[in-house]
């Protein structure tokens, strides 16, 4: 059992818990009850000739209606898995109504991810950028390291869902992952220690959005997750292990504890998410042994150049705090106080191009090993093949190792 202390970080956890438990309710209301108001507010001739063969529409809303109910199913269950991991009881309802919009749209995007992650659907989504992660720890992590460990210690920050640090262990790698989302967080838990048959789920990850589908076919079809039973494999003792971590990685792993402890780290669709990228190259630096590695693999979507920081939404707070007549948003990614002002939770932003980030990560104390500006095989983030948009991505990928002094 996981315990917090910070009435702060309780508060972001109940949020994310309650926004599993309306998922069910706020799905339905959002995806189906407000198309059937729109719908049924058409002149009658129209909602005849689309309730009838080849549109039925009133049908398509029933079949998007079971969609829903099997994905809420999934989270029900991580729900269950939450209280349990954090020891609350199910009869406490004091969390309940803690969940805003936001949180319930992270809570639907979380659901989705595990298309990404754990369906044998998205494997080729995933081999597009894993495959150069695992080659080049294998080439690397032998010549570039002196371990004194039987196996290789590996660090892998944002690690989601789980499958990417989940994959390293499997290959024989002492593999922590690092994640800061509470959504994030429980439903890997829930994957990674709690699911007890591959294809326990059925997940529908298209269901909900209803633009640019070939056919009603193609919108609603399921996926069997998760692809694998994770604990089963873990089980096998194939060398390697998993353990996970909650909380900014920047103000994480620059606490001494964790200075050299690495051989590697590996950084997938990562570094992006940096408001400063020198503090996650500093903590990268910090907690790698000297000649270690890191590989990284992703685009350069910054998250924060059209949105305020967590600094900025703080200081936002603050000053609708002081003003009796402003509603106070809460809603923000730090969980803890003890972050605020360090790791994402620190002041001011940048966005760099790719020849910029790796010119910077020399700059800080590293040699670049191994670069291609893009991967040659496009990349995919939770992309349905089956639909008439196709956005794909083409990654940087490079490998760089610490220098010595």
């Amino acid at each position: 059992m996981t315990t917090i202390s910070d009435p702060e970080e309780h508060r972001v956890l109940f949020a994310a818990l309650d926004s599993f438990r309306q998922y069910r309710q706020a799905a339905h209301y959002n995806i189906t009850h407000l198309r059937r108001q729109a719908f049924y507010s058409l002149p009658a001739a129209h909602v005849d000739m689309l309730s009838e063969p080849p549109f039925s529409l009133p049908q398509t809303f029933r079949d998007v209606d079971d969609a829903i109910d099997c994905n809420a199913d999934i989270a029900d269950a991580i729900l269950a898995s939450g209280l349990e991991q954090f020891g609350i009881s199910s009869d406490d309802c004091t969390w309940h109504g803690a969940a805003k919009a936001s949180d319930v749209d992270k809570a639907r995007s979380t659901i989705r991810q595990l298309y990404r992650d754990w369906s044998a659907e998205a494997a080729s989504e995933r081999e597009a950028v894993y495959l150069p992660i695992f080659d080049a720890l294998a080439s690397h992590l032998s010549t570039s390291v002196v371990n004194d460990s039987p196996q290789h210690r590996v660090l892998v920050p944002g690690a989601g869902l789980g499958r990417l640090a989940w994959e390293l262990s499997c290959r024989s790698y002492t593999t922590e992952g690092n994640e800061i989302s509470y959504h994030q967080l429980t439903a890997a838990h829930y994957i990674l220690n709690r699911i007890t048959h591959a294809g326990q789920h059925m997940l529908y990850p298209w269901a909900l959005a209803f633009s640019n589908h070939l056919t009603r076919t193609r919108q609603i079809r399921s996926v069997a997750v998760p692809d694998v039973r994770p604990a089963q494999l873990l089980d096998l003792n194939l060398g390697g292990s998993l353990h996970m971590t909650a909380g900014d990685f920047c103000a994480l792993y620059r606490e001494p504890r964790y200075a050299y402890a690495f051989d590697a780290v590996v950084t997938c669709f990562f570094i992006d998410t940096a408001p400063n990228v020198i503090e996650y190259i500093e903590t990268v630096k910090h907690c790698l042994k000297p000649g270690g590695i890191w590989v990284n693999v992703g685009p350069l979507l910054w998250h924060f150049e059209a949105a305020p920081t967590p600094a900025e939404r703080r200081r936002a707070r603050e000053r609708r705090r002081a003003s009796p007549d402003m509603e106070v948003d809460d809603d923000d990614n730090v969980q803890s106080r003890e972050y605020e002002n360090s790791g994402i939770g620190a002041p001011g932003s940048f966005e760099l191009s790719n020849d910029e980030v790796v010119a910077l990560v020399q700059k800080l104390g590293f040699e670049i090993v191994e670069h291609v500006e893009r991967l040659e095989q496009p990349a995919g983030y939770i992309q349905d093949s089956e639909s008439m948009l196709q956005n794909t991505y083409r990654p940087s990928f490079w490998v760089a190792r610490k220098l010595l002094h």
